[in-house]
């Protein structure tokens, strides 16, 4: 699919995605996406996709709503495939239809070397 100019699109918004799904839509320029990080604060803290917001899974549908719309393409991601399938599942219950599991999370956006951000370790 191209633009209006014949520059081509990113592929739609699946609701799996692996890592290199995300990156190609964020190399792209327009990305209008949020990424969201539903680990525990202090998870997300150690280290988290660059450009990632967090939204701890507890509390992932009340800050959504209060910052998101609903139309909004969004890809969730957390300790574990499992908590991420959870967020993205409630999130559709509360009308969020654009949510994409990220698979692997971090480790498999670490894995390949895409930007991450992380507290440096602490010598004393």
């Amino acid at each position: 699919m191209k633009t209006k100019f014949g520059f081509p699109r990113p592929t739609p918004l699946k609701s799996l995605s692996q890592v290199y799904d995300l990156k190609t839509r964020l190399d792209w320029g327009e990305p209008a996406l949020t990424i969201i990080d539903v680990s525990q604060r202090d998870v997300f803290n150690a280290c988290h996709i660059t450009g990632a917001v967090s939204m701890p899974l507890k509390t992932v549908v009340k800050q959504a709503e209060q910052t998101l719309s609903p139309q909004r393409d969004i890809y969730v991601y957390g300790e574990t495939d499992k908590d991420a399938a959870i967020a993205a599942s409630l999130l559709k219950q509360h009308g969020y239809r654009n949510v994409s599991q990220l698979r692997g999370g971090v480790a498999a956006w670490k894995a390949v070397g895409f930007p991450i951000e992380c507290r440096s370790a602490q010598v004393a």
